[in-house]
């Protein structure tokens, strides 16, 4: 039930890296092609293989990929993997190495990695089509052949694991697009298909801010080569085009497994180096000036708009209005101890144990209290797109000023555009970049951290 329920497509690709790593390395081991200097091969042989992976896109095999696809990736792959194979021999001077046991090594892993890459799409394929797991429930604006030709993959090519909900022609006289968006929120649809000739551009950008704002993604059906950009995400299902309005680099299986691994390595090093012994001495601190518990906790939105308890040390005497106000400037409910820590930000560390549960990132958009939430998503256009990632303990609207207290609406809208920006822009160097900015920062001091 579990895996019908939630997504797990972000744990598939770091498992077949890990698995084709261990045949490359359990078969050298295996083999007697005589290593010099084994560890050395380990290492050349694994990141070899992962730098030809990330080159050739190796591992970004989707639902609607073809068989034909994916021989192309091992032919390339394999073409690669044979030149960097014997390269070893040359560059590390290994003259005892016998050619032939290299080549009997080579077949070996061609057969083992063709056979599980082959035997993972295969059941993936079976799982969709019989278990009915990890499926995306899908509607079409549009009534022309193209989108019955892809509501006929929807429908026939049930291993792909698109549920077809409803179909809403803009050719009718009854077409409400308003009443197309109720529906869309009322039976939980994951995916929006658009067949961009038949929709004004009125309605292709309501449909855009409602895909943006209710967390639903959507893509275009083309009607010709105008509508591409280079933003724009081409794919075929079967042999019908269809174009992603966004790609979100973190919802690469890759970028989200290194951003995890760092997030738990990271987070892992502040508790057990730092909070194993700030916890004792602050609780002893925050108690002996108020009464009350030593952490905060405040149910907040997270990714998918999900509600999650996000931790804070008590910086504030206990109050029946926690939950409604923000902290503003001079507030009487601040301790003078809830002072120090909030201006240092020291009050955000427990937010560690957030990030190793799951729950939030060392970096990302910061996250607001639901009621914040649920009023700045009716009033701040593209709000919502926030929550695509998960929430992080800093953020890059944070560092450019715009953290604390929201004031204006001017400052609620340009913290949506850092956090949009961020969404689209990932890196693992923006990360290590926001990171540095926010310990600059705690250092010298911000004005909004009351």
């Amino acid at each position: 039930m579990f895996f019908k329920q939630h997504r797990f497509s972000n744990l598939i690709i770091p498992i077949s890296y890990l698995l084709d790593l261990l045949i490359i390395n359990v078969l050298a081991y295996l083999l007697p092609i005589q290593f010099q200097t084994p560890l050395l091969f380990h290492t050349y042989i694994s990141i070899g293989w992962i730098v030809i992976s990330l080159k050739n896109e190796f591992y970004k095999v989707y639902r609607y990929t073809k068989v034909a696809y994916i021989l192309m990736l091992l032919f390339t792959q394999f073409i690669f993997f044979f030149l960097i194979l014997y390269a070893f021999i040359g560059f590390f001077k290994q003259p005892i190495i016998s050619r032939l046991a290299m080549g009997q090594y080579f077949v070996f892993v061609f057969i083992a990695v063709f056979t599980l890459k082959f035997l993972n799409y295969t059941f993936f394929m079976k799982y969709r089509e019989r278990i009915k797991g990890n499926i995306r429930n899908v509607v079409v604006i549009g009534k022309n052949k193209k989108t019955d030709q892809l509501i006929s993959v929807f429908q026939e090519r049930s291993e792909f694991g698109y549920n077809f909900v409803c179909q809403f022609s803009p050719k009718l006289l009854d077409f409400d697009i308003e009443n197309c968006f109720e529906f869309l929120l009322n039976n939980n649809v994951d995916e929006i298909y658009c067949s961009v000739s038949e929709l004004k551009n009125e309605e292709l950008t309501q449909i855009i801010n409602f895909a943006d704002n209710n967390l639903k993604t959507l893509k275009f059906i083309p009607d010709n080569k105008n509508i591409f950009s280079k933003k724009l995400k081409f794919e075929y299902y079967d042999y019908i085009p269809v174009l992603s309005l966004r790609d979100i680099p973190l919802h690469n299986p890759i970028n989200a497994f290194l951003k995890r691994s760092f997030d738990v390595v990271f987070s892992l090093i502040i508790i057990f180096g730092l909070l194993s012994w700030l916890i004792p001495l602050l609780a002893i601190i925050i108690i002996l000036e108020s009464k009350g518990p030593v952490f905060f906790r405040q149910s907040r939105n997270g990714i998918d708009n999900r509600e999650f308890y996000c931790y804070k040390f008590r910086s504030m005497a206990p109050n029946k209005d926690a939950d409604n106000y923000s902290a503003t400037k001079n507030d009487m409910r601040v301790t003078k101890v809830g002072r120090f820590i909030r201006r240092t930000s020291i009050d955000e560390l427990p937010q560690f144990y957030n990030v190793l549960f799951g729950t939030m990132s060392v970096v990302g958009p910061r996250p607001h209290m639901v009621k914040h939430t649920n009023e700045y998503s009716a009033s701040v256009d593209k709000y919502m797109v926030r929550h695509f990632v998960k929430p992080g303990i800093t953020g890059l609207a944070q560092v450019r000023g715009y953290r604390g207290e929201i004031e204006t609406e001017a400052d609620i809208q340009n913290r949506t555009k850092f956090d949009i920006f961020y969404i689209e822009n990932w890196s693992l160097f923006l990360d290590f970049k926001i990171m540095v900015q926010t310990i600059m920062n705690a250092f010298k001091g911000e004005a909004k951290a009351y």
